[in-house]
């Protein structure tokens, strides 16, 4: 095969080829509109309960999922002692008090961020979160933080969703 062959096969494969993708967009274009298959639920959000004299919600529902404000070792308006296993435990007791109020329960959460003044602790919050929860356990983060709230020395936060 000559160069010049070889030059216009591979020039009116082009042009078939372009022909045929403008066949293609102009039949896609003059088509029925194709019906969507995937499924949106549009839920506004619901702000549940306030922070009492602080800018924020106790908890916003979204759909069919509970995200909560995160809690500190409050009981009585005054942090608990006892360090951290006992603040860990009043946390853990206050995101339950929320997750009843709202028609929740513990094994609804799927994920909880936890606060920790000194990552030192994180073996101590570790006991109290397990004897709180159970398997399986929702997904979590944990971060070391300067400063909480009230001197607390934990925090956490939970989304949860119904099953």
């Amino acid at each position: 095969m000559s160069k010049i062959t070889h030059k216009l096969t591979a020039h009116l494969t082009k042009a078939l080829l372009v022909g045929a993708c403008s066949l293609g967009l102009a039949m896609t274009a003059n088509a029925a509109p194709m019906a969507n298959t995937a499924s949106v639920t549009k839920s506004n959000p619901v702000f549940l309960g306030d922070g009492g004299n602080y800018p924020f919600s106790e908890a916003v529902r979204v759909g069919d999922k509970l995200y909560m404000s995160g809690q500190i070792g409050f009981k009585d308006g005054k942090l608990v002692k006892g360090g951290v296993k006992a603040e860990a435990k009043q946390a853990l007791d206050n995101i339950n008090e929320t997750l009843l109020k709202y028609g929740y329960q513990k094994s609804d959460i799927v994920k909880c961020m936890a606060m920790l003044t000194d990552m030192d602790d994180f073996d101590d919050f570790n006991k109290v979160y397990k004897a709180e929860l159970a398997k399986p356990y929702p997904v979590r983060s944990a971060f070391g933080v300067a400063e909480l709230a009230a001197g607390a020395s934990v925090e956490v936060e939970c989304i949860a969703a119904k099953q």
